[in-house]
């Protein structure tokens, strides 16, 4: 994991966070409910847009980033505990939490199978699981673009896969998909699912 990342990323994401970005995360965050996981809470990014959830578990495995989440994490308007976790190994007992929430993660999880099944596990039946994630676009030479550009920038940008098909690999792990809204052409995607 590069040193500097966890410092670019807010300043990097910012025009990005202060347009559509932020109307997503209001509407996928802030209707998460009663007790809810965060796979990658990354600097805390999602943490003032919690509004319904009762208490709010998040898991982030990079040290610095859960570090600049802190401040967030002090400001929320509901509690927040931070764990030093993957994505598939969840510190949790089954069927614990009502909602899950992942935004801009799934990119970056070494095994995402393996995280999907860890997060149907710690999910209660009928849990909402909501996903915003960037993923290869369907335009055959934006896709072979990313294909040839994620080596290099899996190395500078905490082991990100620009090219990942994350819609597929929800479908495969048996989640009830409810919705999918397409943003910036197809590059980034809001997946609702049902466990």
């Amino acid at each position: 994991m590069g040193k500097w990342f966890p410092y670019l990323y807010d300043v990097a994401m910012k025009p990005l966070e202060k347009t559509r970005f932020n109307k997503i995360r209001t509407e996928l965050v802030g209707e998460a409910k009663g007790r809810v996981l965060e796979i990658g809470s990354g600097t805390g990014v999602n943490f003032p847009y919690y509004k319904n959830a009762i208490h709010v578990d998040a898991i982030e495995p990079n040290p610095l980033m859960s570090k600049k989440a802190l401040k967030r994490m002090q400001k929320s308007k509901v509690p927040i505990e931070l764990y030093s976790a993957s994505a598939e190994e969840l510190p949790f007992a089954d069927s614990t939490f009502d909602t899950v929430v992942s935004t801009l993660v799934f990119c970056t999880i070494l095994d995402p199978f393996k995280a999907l099944k860890e997060i149907r596990r710690v999910s209660k039946t009928g849990a909402e699981i909501v996903f915003f994630e960037h993923v290869r676009m369907d335009q055959p030479l934006l896709g072979k673009t990313q294909d040839v550009l994620t080596p290099l920038w899996k190395k500078g940008f905490d082991g990100c896969h620009l090219n990942r098909n994350t819609l597929e690999v929800i479908k495969e792990s048996g989640l009830e998909i409810k919705n999918v809204d397409s943003n910036y052409g197809g590059l980034f995607l809001t997946i609702e699912c049902l466990n």
